[in-house]
């Protein structure tokens, strides 16, 4: 099995942009990538449940892959190529660098917000902080409401209780709907497919972002994603690599563009996916423009050939949140 890289060596690798080490999947797949059509081109998309919207099957994540473009300039031409090419959905939040990733989004959307559907997440657990915050977020967005805003990373039981709980973020977040600050509202998990599954049952919510990849952690596949379409929600897929997690080669491992050709095989809208390189960028539009799903032979070979990381991705979640945050202690589990 090849030696895996940790995340902070994967992130340095591809900030060098050297092709060492395990980080050759990506540039193999990459250095394969041709030039992509001109700008405003289209993408494959899907309409996101029952808001009507209809955006690409391709997001691109503003997470931590997004704030690896340490100087703006080139964040800002990231965040216009990616439109350019078609990508209509950004997914952003306020603990994506304590709201460095809303503001470098709200820049482009100073001219750009009608081109994209528009979603960030809150953190808080109360319905005065969860409100409190999403007010700076459409300051930072430079807009005066998102298309869609969910109550970020979902654990276990517990959690669910603080969002349920009569002041809780649950309550803000339909509020949020209600004052018009969000078009839509959701929910997002990579922690526990049940748990998810409960607060999908449960609750009025548009849409539910989780965790989906051929690894099939946390269970999101076989117990929230059924739900979810059971109430024709939008679905977002995301973790796609597992942080990396699921990249490379030998057992549990696989390249880029099967994986990401797996997630928009399921029943989803879209699958958010950073990419810290333009090479990267292209390469995942190359893969989304011409996606075709997997026959279900072809996802039941991709779920035996990862379920050996399937424990270990688990274990790698358990309280982790895609960029830093004041308040890491909301999730821990």
């Amino acid at each position: 099995m090849a030696k895996d890289l940790s995340r902070r060596e994967f992130l340095e690798t591809v900030g060098k942009g050297t092709a060492a080490g395990a980080g050759v999947w990506l540039l193999k797949d990459v250095a394969e990538a041709k030039p992509t059509g001109p700008p405003n081109a289209t993408l494959p998309s899907r309409t996101l449940g029952q808001t009507g919207a209809v955006v690409s099957i391709l997001a691109f994540g503003c997470g931590s892959r997004f704030l690896m473009y340490e100087e703006e300039d080139k964040a800002q031409a990231a965040l216009n190529h990616a439109i350019d090419l078609g990508i209509t959905y950004l997914d952003t939040a306020y603990a994506y660098g304590d709201g460095k990733s809303e503001t470098r989004v709200g820049k482009g959307m100073a001219s750009r917000r009608k081109e994209v559907w528009l979603a960030t997440k809150i953190p808080d657990r109360t319905r005065d902080e969860f409100m409190r915050r999403l007010e700076g977020s459409l300051k930072r967005l430079q807009t005066d409401h998102v298309d869609l805003v969910h109550i970020h990373s979902l654990g276990q039981a517990d959690d669910l209780a603080k969002i349920e709980a009569p002041d809780g973020a649950l309550k803000g977040l339909h509020e949020a709907r209600e004052q018009k600050m969000a078009r839509f509202i959701g929910m997002t998990s990579h922690t526990n497919g049940e748990v998810m599954a409960q607060a999908i049952e449960r609750h009025d919510l548009d849409c539910v972002q989780m965790a989906l990849n051929a690894s099939r952690n946390g269970q999101f596949e076989e117990l929230a994603l059924p739900a979810a379409n059971k109430k024709k929600l939008g679905v977002i897929a995301m973790k796609i690599t597992g942080q990396e997690f699921l990249l490379g080669s030998g057992s549990g491992k696989a390249e880029m563009s099967a994986l990401l050709r797996y997630s928009m095989s399921l029943p989803v809208t879209t699958a958010v996916v950073g990419m810290p390189q333009l090479a990267m960028l292209e390469h995942n539009v190359e893969t989304a423009r011409a996606f075709s799903p997997f026959s279900e032979a072809e996802m039941e070979r991709m779920r035996q050939e990862l379920k050996p990381s399937r424990k270990g991705l688990e274990h790698k979640l358990v309280g982790h949140l895609d960029g830093p945050t004041a308040q890491p202690e909301i999730f821990a589990v």
